[in-house]
């Protein structure tokens, strides 16, 4: 496990498309279909880091509270599955089913996505607003797992309710930290 900063997309920028295996229900799922007209929360996460298991139970607390208000989830799994076996679309659904994750949990096995968003690390989140364009990326809170920071989700908590209020997200952002993408 290397500790890796998030690369910080420049803001504004448009979400990128994609197709992708949602592990929970085997369907293909597009962009179009899982965005939201409010908020969007696009997370790069997997199933052995660290990092990703420390917010695990505020990323469940998180959908739970903002989808009921119209935010859309979006959980993404990049890592190669070939030398991360624990990565893989049969394991992504077991570890959403076990998690209770109420968002869908997409298999980006070329890749192509996380380099498209410029994700480094995981978990790496990215909020776009109405029109798709980024307003937040960064942090989940202070809280990690060696810290005794309680996890609240405040960072990202506070962007939404600032997004939903119809406002943009204050800057500077602090980089979301934790393992890197395992490239192929």
């Amino acid at each position: 496990m290397a500790l890796t900063p998030s690369n910080m997309l420049p803001l504004g920028t448009p979400a990128p498309y994609f197709k992708l295996l949602d592990t929970i229900s085997g369907e293909i799922k597009p962009l179009d279909d899982l965005k939201s007209d409010k908020a969007t929360l696009i997370m790069f996460i997997c199933n052995h880091c660290p990092f990703v298991k420390h917010v695990d139970e505020e990323l469940v607390r998180l959908a739970n509270d903002y989808q009921s208000k119209g935010v859309s989830f979006i959980g993404i799994s990049s890592n190669d599955a070939d030398k991360y076996p624990q990565d893989g679309p049969i394991q992504m659904k077991a570890e959403a089913e076990k998690q209770g994750y109420p968002f869908p949990y997409l298999y980006d096995e070329t890749q192509d996505v996380a380099k498209a968003y410029e994700a480094a690390c995981t978990p790496d989140f990215y909020i776009f607003d109405k029109d798709m364009k980024l307003a937040y990326r960064g942090q989940l809170d202070d809280a990690r797992p060696s810290s005794a920071t309680p996890l609240t989700g405040k960072d990202i908590r506070n962007a939404l309710d600032v997004l939903l209020d119809g406002n943009t997200p204050s800057v500077p952002q602090k980089p979301s930290m934790g393992c890197n993408i395992k490239w192929k």
